[in-house]
């Protein structure tokens, strides 16, 4: 997005992308960018849209929808993450 998106816009991604949400970093267009691939947890959508990310390499960057290139987390991805059931903790 190069302006500032509309409230109806904001809401939309709000929606779409609820804290929890577990995303996968295709792309993006900071130095600091975690490599691609690298999973995170959607943290907050701000007024401006951005989606605030906990990247699991430890990386707290924003992800800008429509400049950034980025994925929901597939089941098959989901699964991986969980521990097989009768594991001991």
């Amino acid at each position: 997005m190069n302006r500032m998106p509309s409230k109806e816009q904001v809401e939309y991604i709000r929606e779409r992308y609820p804290a929890g949400t577990r995303l996968v970093l295709h792309a993006m267009e900071d130095p600091q960018a975690p490599p691609p691939g690298t999973g995170g947890t959607v943290v907050y959508v701000d007024d401006a849209g951005q989606i605030g990310v906990r990247w699991d390499s430890g990386s707290s960057l924003a992800l800008i929808p429509g400049v950034d290139s980025f994925s929901r987390e597939s089941a098959q991805e989901k699964n991986k993450l969980r521990r097989p059931q009768g594991a001991e903790r």
